[in-house]
């Protein structure tokens, strides 16, 4: 068996690597952009909102981050398949591919339009799988990388009190794809890897945490006793690209602040 020498801190070390991270304008997106350049990643930033993506990339430069930026509807396969094509043969093999673009809506399932299905279906599932095959064709060729996906503890609990039918369901969705994945790619030495957080203060959930009907029970329900931090998702996100998880693929990952423990 060949031995790793234990110089721990070089496990994190992500020095000339590149990292893809779709959604990454906004919340959890954003925060693993910064703790991926932080641990010497090249980040390279998808986005369906191209005025978004240019003022953090602003807001990079001022952080001495320099970012490429791609406009990209995840929910379009071709797309997304000439994206991966173009920044690869313009950025350099992708080493680290994050898959945080995402959607959620709140509405009890007889109460759920079609298009609104349809849509978090489309951006949350089908996002994900054209993605991960689009940098995964790459990767799977010059046997190297790592797949990270943004799951949730919605994937594997019903949450409560609100009803959202379409938001757990592809979560769980996501899982199960990171899963069979990481089972076809693990002999291209390809890990895929999925994050499952609980309640984390973003965008997302600003408007739900403004409702005490709901972010009392959420916080009543969460041992902590709090919302997560985008950043203590953003870590572990960089532990799931580094070789200090090396050893890991087709693991689902709860960061829930103990909701799930109950």
């Amino acid at each position: 068996m060949n031995s790793i020498p234990p110089v721990y801190p070089d496990f994190f070390d992500l020095s000339g690597t590149r990292a893809v991270v779709t959604g990454g304008a906004s919340g959890i997106g954003y925060e693993s952009v910064r703790a991926l350049a932080q641990c010497g990643a090249r980040p390279i930033l998808l986005d369906h909102d191209i005025d978004a993506l240019k003022r953090v990339q602003n807001q990079l430069h001022d952080e001495k981050i320099d970012a490429a930026i791609y406009r990209v509807d995840v929910t379009d396969a071709e797309a997304v398949r000439r994206v991966a094509d173009e920044i690869v043969a313009k950025e350099g093999p992708i080493d680290t591919l994050v898959n945080s673009a995402g959607i959620a809506h709140l509405n009890s399932a007889l109460d759920t339009p079609d298009e609104e299905w349809h849509q978090v279906m489309d951006i949350n599932v089908n996002g994900t799988f054209w993605t991960s095959c689009a940098f995964g064709r790459h990767m799977v060729a010059r046997r190297a990388g790592s797949i990270v996906n943004l799951g949730s503890m919605s994937g594997v609990i019903v949450n409560r009190p609100q009803c959202a039918a379409s938001y757990m369901a592809s979560k769980g969705a996501v899982h199960m794809l990171t899963k069979a994945l990481a089972t076809e790619w693990a002999k291209y030495k390809v890990r895929v890897n999925a994050l499952a957080p609980g309640y984390i203060g973003t965008e997302m959930t600003l408007a739900m945490r403004a409702r005490p009907e709901l972010f009392d029970v959420w916080m009543d329900m969460t041992p902590m006793g709090r919302c997560g931090e985008p950043a203590e998702i953003a870590s572990a996100v960089v532990f799931l690209a580094s070789r200090a998880s090396s050893y890991m693929t087709g693991s689902i990952v709860p960061i829930d602040g103990g909701y799930t423990s109950w």
